[in-house]
């Protein structure tokens, strides 16, 4: 017993030692160099192969003497209790052995440190090394690209919502005059939403972004069902959701039969002949998948570009300008073409509400957040860009005058957008770099967004990035997030769902993953000569709004 305890306490005492956590080295000096690190890091890397030799070897020599006493015990060299005793002290080892490990994993998926930056603390464990490639230019080179080259580029984005939406005003009235209130779709008022509404827009042309939100006619109704509702859901259709499609009083057809006591040898004629015909036609002139009562994304589709066809052609006439479809495969991608050759691109997508919340159900997206695709034509991706919106609006009035996050997220887009021109799309979108930014604004104190922390903060964001990438893990902001103040007003079902992870793609498709690392830490690599090129010179604004649209 005495051996068993003694080889216990040598399990244990090993383990604290070789623990990296416990043992911090207080007065280790950074190194000054990104070869210094790899060397320091494959040094410590054969040290634990050793270890892990070492261990090895002690784990098959108490192999080897727990088969020689079960051997001496079968030739009745030995009692049953010794056996019972080593038995009980081998279990105690495995326990302790999980127990470290389990222990070990929970620090390693602890908070996210600090990074390194101006007047914030020192990451732990990495020094005040930078990112790999990465050398942020100083503060006033910063000040003077973002003046030049992205407030600049964006100055007329007022200009372009205002046209935008009174545009698109006369194009849904001009839908609603077309339409049957008895049997059609009912089109709401337009929202607002993305980077154009929460004035973080960097890209050429400005882009609009507005829901559309529908309603199906009298007395019928939509029934959302969200991913977090049941109980069991594959990992790829989280964040999705179905919408039923059926009468307000419940009863597919209308009839009465359902509500009165019918005799056993009475029969409903109406539930008897039309049945089955009836609730068919009924379930696709509501849009709905063949033979189901959940609504069809590509029904909506088609539905929604002929109302949209239909709608232009009645108004055609009042305007000096041309109106196109831009991508075949987004129900409500519009194209303005202007006789002078310049162009104004907006998005047109059809949502629906999620009960009375502002969660809303979308058909497709031009980039969506997940980066995967819906497994059925009746799954609907959920939208929360209402509630972002609500979120950084609410966030902005605690922050200092002149606040650097929005500064922050459109220098991070552009890199990214010009990195992507230049290498072509990877796995890291401007919704990734917007998820990141919402996390930190809800972990930092409202002081650390002065104007003059602007090259910190924009650290801080990448050090987020590269530590969610390697880690393959991006929580959605909203999904399962207790932390979200309640004063949003988010579900409570979609408060308590297990967390999302964004970069869950990643695990799954190793390609794509290694495409994005690389395109990731070029785009660090490129920052710097990108940043002084386009300081000195702004590209020209190729889709502007012409100096006088005419409408007739």
């Amino acid at each position: 017993m005495a051996l068993g305890l003694f080889r216990v306490c040598l399990v244990v005492v090993t383990a604290i030692i070789n623990h990296p956590l416990l043992f911090p080295r207080e007065n280790a000096t950074v190194p000054e160099n990104e070869e210094e690190i790899i060397r320091k890091m494959q040094a410590h890397q054969e040290k634990l192969q050793l270890e892990q030799l070492r261990l090895e070897e002690e784990v098959a020599r108490l192999t080897a003497e727990k088969e020689a006493l079960e051997q001496a015990v079968e030739e009745g060299q030995q009692p049953p209790e010794a056996q019972a005793a080593w038995d009980l002290w081998t279990t105690l080892c495995m326990i302790l052995f999980l127990i470290i490990e389990v222990w070990r994993q929970d620090h390693q998926d602890g908070p996210l440190p600090e990074c390194p930056g101006g007047d914030e603390d020192e990451l732990p464990g990495a020094g005040s090394a930078p990112l790999r490639g990465l050398a942020l230019p100083s503060r006033a080179t910063l000040d003077h690209f973002y003046e030049r080259c992205i407030r600049g580029a964006t100055a007329d984005a007022a200009r372009t919502r205002e046209f935008v939406e009174g545009f698109v005003d006369d194009l849904l009235e001009a839908l609603r005059s077309l339409c049957n209130r008895d049997t059609d779709m009912e089109v709401e008022d337009f929202i607002g939403v993305d980077s154009m509404y929460e004035n973080w827009q960097v890209d050429r042309p400005l882009l609009c972004h507005l829901f559309v939100p529908f309603t199906p006619p009298e007395p019928y109704r939509f029934h959302p069902e969200l991913w977090c509702s049941s109980r069991s859901v594959p990992l790829d259709r989280q964040g999705y959701g179905q919408i039923k499609v059926g009468r307000a009083d419940g009863d597919p057809l209308g009839c009465i039969c359902g509500k009165t006591k019918l005799g056993e040898d009475m029969l409903c004629l109406l539930h008897a002949k039309q049945s089955g015909a009836q609730a068919c036609r009924e379930m696709e002139d509501l849009l709905c998948a063949p033979e189901s009562p959940y609504l069809d994304t590509m029904q909506v589709m088609k539905w929604f570009q002929t109302a949209l066809t239909r709608a232009w052609h009645r108004i055609a006439h009042k305007y000096d300008f041309d109106l196109a479809f831009g991508q075949l495969d987004t129900p409500g991608s519009l194209k303005i073409k202007f006789r002078s050759g310049k162009f104004m691109p907006f998005n047109l997508i059809p949502v629906i509400q999620c009960d009375d919340s502002d969660l809303f159900f979308v058909s497709h997206l031009p980039r969506e957040p997940s980066g995967g695709t819906p497994a059925s034509s009746t799954d609907w991706l959920l939208s929360f860009a209402v509630y972002e919106r609500h979120f950084l609006r609410m966030t902005s009035k605690g922050l200092p005058e002149g606040a650097c996050h929005l500064s922050c997220l459109q220098i991070a887009s552009f890199l990214l957008s010009k990195q992507s021109r230049l290498s072509g799309p990877s796995g890291l979108s401007t919704y990734h770099l917007k998820t990141a930014l919402l996390h930190l604004l809800l972990s930092r104190k409202a002081s650390d967004w002065k104007a003059a922390q602007l090259g910190s903060r924009l650290h801080e964001l990448l050090c987020f990035l590269e530590k969610s990438l390697l880690e393959k893990k991006l929580h959605h902001f909203f999904v399962g997030n207790r932390k979200v103040p309640e004063a949003m007003g988010l579900p409570e079902a979609v408060r308590r769902a297990e967390p999302l992870n964004l970069f869950r793609p990643f695990v799954l498709q190793r390609g794509l993953y290694r495409r994005t690392v690389d395109a990731f830490y070029e785009m660090l690599k490129n920052a710097p000569a990108l940043v002084s090129e386009y300081s000195l010179h702004v590209p020209s604004d190729q889709a502007g709004l012409p100096p006088k649209a005419v409408i007739l």
